[in-house]
């Protein structure tokens, strides 16, 4: 047999080299498609990330650092094993990942709230609308708009829903197009020298982004909060059309 005549120090490095592989091919599927920038910190994944990232990469190699033995009976087995344990924390790290992916950006009245898959009730999910206000994206989130109802019965219904912890932006039953809450969304949105006089640090970030975009300026950008799970980012969108720009990690408070 081959690890006959291979040292655990060899063996193990094998190991982690495939566990690297492996980490790399899963960090590119979450930072391009599931947690597009700059969603990934915003929606809390960077914890679950490292912990998935320890786990393949430390967990396995070690153990075949640990157990291995050239010569050693029942190494196979025990190899086998260890690759089970490996791939067992692997496909649970990544299923607590993908249910807390980002799924819909939903813009409610003055600002933006970024909405993952385990956010939404699947019953309120089946309500939706439309058809893509009925399923949990897998390619980033959808940007969609909720209006807070007219009637007032609906929104005694929102207001009774968000005393209860479910705002409507977890409601998909009043999701919109984007585009026909632009006018009301623009009403609200700020300039650029307010974010700037706010929040000291948010020059820098602006002057940055400004300089790549160089058809944006302080006057034809205009900003809106986005909330999110654990931190709050700076939505940027055109101020004429409300066509969505970007957003940066700055503070919006």
């Amino acid at each position: 047999m081959p690890h006959k005549r291979m040292s655990r120090w060899k063996a193990a490095s094998i190991h982690l080299c495939i566990s690297a592989t492996i980490a790399l091919c899963v960090g590119a599927l979450l930072f391009t498609l599931w947690y597009p920038p700059p969603y990934f910190e915003a929606a809390g994944a960077s914890v679950l990330m490292l912990l998935l990232i320890g786990v393949d990469l430390v967990l396995g190699p070690m153990l075949t650092l640990i157990v291995f033995r050239a010569g050693k009976k029942g190494m196979s087995f025990d190899l086998a094993v260890i690759g089970l344990v490996q791939a067992t924390a692997l496909v649970y790290g990544l299923h607590v990942i993908t249910v807390a992916r980002p799924v819909f950006i939903v813009a409610c009245v003055d600002r933006f709230n970024l909405v993952t898959a385990e956010d939404l009730d699947p019953k309120d999910l089946a309500q939706g609308r439309a058809p893509a206000f009925r399923t949990l994206s897998w390619t980033g989130p959808r940007v969609v708009g909720a209006p807070v109802p007219t009637d007032p019965a609906e929104r005694n219904e929102v207001i009774k829903s968000g005393l209860d912890g479910k705002d409507i932006q977890l409601l998909p039953k009043y999701y919109v197009d984007y585009t026909s809450v632009v006018p009301a969304l623009l009403k609200h949105a700020r300039p650029l020298a307010e974010l700037r006089r706010i929040n000291p640090h948010a020059g820098p970030v602006l002057d940055r982004w400004l300089a790549r975009h160089t058809a944006r300026t302080d006057t034809n950008t205009v900003w809106l909060p986005l909330m999110a799970r654990k931190t709050s980012l700076t939505m940027l969108v055109d101020g004429t059309n409300g066509k969505i720009l970007g957003a940066l990690p700055i503070d919006p408070w």
